[in-house]
């Protein structure tokens, strides 16, 4: 008798299993749960509640386990979590089920680099780079560059750093790389060049404003050391590149 009952329970729920993998309604209803739930899982995860967005994640993975997305947001979630072996198993899977699409591409290149695997990092950012499909390339190249001087190799760097501003020279990142490069080799006249050109028909930043009263300041330039010091200072008071200034010992008031 039991294991009669055992096998009708048992075909009972392998029929409904199969009805609903076969049902198109359901499979539908399902995935948009799966989006719902990613959706609520990232934003959780954005908010640092780790907890939360794993019980949403793990969720929307029994719903759809073959959408990218969903695997894409784990790999993230486990990244937090500090569990690399699932990051990096989540990343593949999403990879593996779209294995073009830049965007994953390129949050697996940032997860290589933090952790360490710069060649490996270095190869999907270019990779999303070149996908025609990737809105923001120059960010890519700038990301393989940064990627690039973590190892010390900083030729290499400097050649994804221009491409970056072949493609937008308004990339702020990117001119602050190159002349933080020139800065720590000694190459102050090229540093110095290149921050005055940019800050003069560009938008500023407080790393870049820094950089320049650091660059003046080893020249010997205190006038315009002083002059950015006080921009800085100015435009981005409440900043720690503003504190940075008054260890120079200059007087920018």
């Amino acid at each position: 008798m039991r294991s009669t009952l055992r096998g009708i329970l048992l075909g009972t729920l392998g029929a409904l299993i199969l009805y609903g993998c076969s049902n198109p309604q359901l499979v539908r209803q399902r995935h948009r749960a799966a989006v719902y739930n990613t959706e609520l899982g990232i934003d959780y995860l954005q908010r640092g509640a780790l907890a939360l967005a794993k019980q949403r994640l793990d969720q929307a993975e029994r719903e759809n386990p073959d959408s990218p997305n969903v695997q894409s947001a784990r790999a993230l979630l486990f990244e937090r979590l500090l569990e690399p072996a699932r990051a990096d198993r989540a990343f593949r899977r999403a990879l593996a089920l779209a294995p073009h699409n830049p965007d994953y591409q390129n949050d697996y290149a940032v997860y290589l680099c933090s952790s360490g695997r710069y060649a490996q990092g270095v190869k999907y950012f270019l990779e999303a780079a070149r996908n025609p499909l990737y809105l923001t390339p120059a960010d890519a190249f700038d990301n393989a560059g940064v990627c690039l001087r973590a190892e010390h190799h900083d030729a290499a760097a400097i050649k994804m750093f221009k491409t970056a501003l072949a493609i937008n020279p308004g990339f702020s990142s990117a001119v602050w790389e190159l002349a933080d490069l020139d800065y720590k080799h000694g190459r102050l006249q090229q540093a110095h060049a290149q921050l005055v050109q940019y800050l003069a028909t560009h938008h500023e930043t407080a790393n870049l404003l820094l950089l320049a009263v650091r660059v003046m300041h080893a020249q010997g330039d205190t006038l315009d050391a002083v002059l950015y010091a006080r921009r800085l200072q100015l435009d981005y008071p409440d900043s720690p590149q503003a504190r940075a200034v008054s260890a120079l010992g200059l007087n920018s008031g």
